[in-house]
């Protein structure tokens, strides 16, 4: 009788999961364009004039994410006056990924690499969030002729002490984790999101509507919630393999952090080494600012993101003078 019950109520998550993913995807359509690549196909939304001056701008976001929380504020914001470029980073928003092993910045950043090559885009500034921080050094190191310029926002780049909450060990394991993910994950997810996110904001306060406004609610959706899992229990792996190569990065790189109020991505574990070891690197330290330094400094961000697009076109046209 136990087994009876406990198989008739996974039954009933599960459709009532499946319900729920009809309505969140009814909810946050997909507003951009598909690009296959070789192993998955990237969601792409672009922003502001294509014939603007400079390198297109190609933000990316972190994990437990998608396009969304790059669009507001720092995406329209610089689409005003140049190219911007939104991507869903594989298994994310409205990207699929063939196979969720492909959880790596170095596979990640190869099928990016891919797409912007499709879409006839040549260098570039990377701005990238938090675990993106990984993939925009890794694209830099093994895609130098793509990546112009680097801004890297509380960015993840090393190995840290501890992992990365057992809940995504757990998701990321065969057989258990889909079992969850296809069933608990967002009945439950829909009550903690909110928390969740206000975590990470702090010591700054989450905006109104952000949970809606960036479409957060996708990530519950298994599929996503299964590529996120398996991201985040691959990465440490991944940034202690290519950490000691970071002195061969050739493009400038500006990297803006909070100080200790950030305690989802320590500024003294990630963003001060990498700082220390990128030949052509400079740090801004924030006081007083958490992890969503996007939305906690807009402006000086902006300003930022700006000054290097100067640089990058200073540089060029030195070459060409040359």
């Amino acid at each position: 009788m136990m087994v009876v019950i406990v198989v008739a109520a996974l039954v009933v998550l599960a459709l009532v999961t499946q319900a729920g993913v009809l309505l969140v995807q009814r909810a946050h359509p997909a507003p951009g364009a598909m690009v296959a690549v070789a192993g998955a196909s990237l969601h792409i939304v672009e922003l502001g004039p294509r014939d603007a001056a400079g390198p297109p701008i190609v933000m990316l976001h972190g994990a437990s994410s998608n396009l969304e929380a790059m669009r507001q504020p720092l995406g329209v914001g610089l689409a005003k006056n140049h190219r911007v470029i939104l991507i869903d980073r594989p298994g994310h928003g409205w990207s699929s990924r063939a196979r969720l092993d492909d959880s790596t910045p170095e596979i990640q950043g190869r099928m990016i690499d891919e797409a912007l090559a499709r879409l006839g885009i040549g260098k570039v500034i990377l701005v990238v969030h938090s675990w993106a921080g990984a993939l925009g050094a890794r694209m830099a190191l093994d895609y130098p002729e793509r990546v112009a310029g680097l801004v890297m926002l509380a960015p993840v780049a090393y190995p840290w002490p501890g992992g990365v909450g057992r809940y995504n060990k757990i998701v990321a394991m065969p057989v258990i984790g889909p079992l969850l993910a296809y069933t608990i994950t967002l009945p439950l997810g829909a009550l903690l999101v909110e928390p969740g996110v206000r975590g990470v904001f702090f010591p700054q306060t989450m905006p109104d509507g952000y949970v809606r406004d960036t479409a957060t609610m996708l990530l519950l959706r298994p599929r996503e919630f299964l590529a996120n899992a398996h991201d985040l229990a691959t990465l440490k792996a991944a940034v202690a393999e290519q950490a000691p190569r970071y002195a061969e990065i050739k493009a400038p790189v500006t990297i803006i952090s909070g100080d200790g109020s950030d305690k989802t991505v320590s500024t003294r574990i990630h963003s001060q080494p990498l700082a220390a070891a990128a030949l052509n690197a400079r740090l801004i330290v924030l006081p007083s600012v958490g992890h969503m330094v996007q939305n906690a400094a807009p402006d000086r961000v902006i300003s930022e993101i700006e000054a290097m697009i100067g640089r990058t076109r200073q540089s060029a046209e030195a070459t060409a003078a040359n």
